[in-house]
């Protein structure tokens, strides 16, 4: 979509109104300035519209992928326009969750639409109080499991992917696809 030409689009603010008394009657600085107006009324229909532009749930779907780049939101050009859209809107909240189980989950959730359960803590402790103890050595590697949700089929490979790239770095995670929600999920 274009919003460069709009055939017919007339212009909320004329030129050839704005012109003074001895332009108003001339024929050809009104056709020149109405040449002008069809150029323009795109310009202003958008900047009248710009709080439209800015939202993702209404924005031109051509100005989703960009409003993605601005709040730095996952944005795969084979998602629905609907996930494209939802990524977006939801970014920053998943930016505050990044790295942690609630992110994680939610990240899974909202691209691959599957539902997912992180066991294990990966050792992370901290403490307000000067010379506390250092913590015990960590379990061991943290367990996502995953399950089919809103999608019938569990991508593994993509799973992994995502699950490496939203989990901190210095936790080792070990996926397990489940074929449905484990036996122990009402915990």
């Amino acid at each position: 979509m274009s919003r460069a030409a709009v055939p017919g689009l007339p212009s909320r603010h004329p030129i050839g109104g704005l012109l003074p008394a001895l332009y108003a009657d001339d024929d050809f600085a009104q056709r020149f300035t109405a040449g002008l107006d069809t150029v323009l009324a795109p310009v202003f229909s958008t900047l009248d519209n710009l709080s439209a532009y800015l939202d993702p749930r209404v924005a031109p779907a051509d100005f989703v992928a960009w409003l993605a780049s601005w709040v730095g939101a996952a944005d795969d050009e084979q998602w629905p326009e609907g996930l494209r859209r939802e990524a977006v809107v939801r970014a920053v909240e998943l930016h505050r969750w990044r790295g942690t189980r609630r992110g994680l989950v939610e990240r899974l959730r909202l691209t691959l639409g599957v539902e997912a359960d992180v066991l294990g803590d990966g050792g992370a402790v901290w403490s307000r109080t000067p010379g506390t103890p250092l913590p015990p050595a960590p379990s061991g590697e943290v367990l996502v499991r995953v399950w089919p949700g809103r999608e019938p089929v569990v991508d593994a490979d993509r799973v992994r992917e995502i699950v490496r790239a939203h989990s901190p770095v210095h936790v080792p995670c070990r996926v397990e696809i489940l074929s449905g929600p484990p036996a122990d999920e009402g915990r």
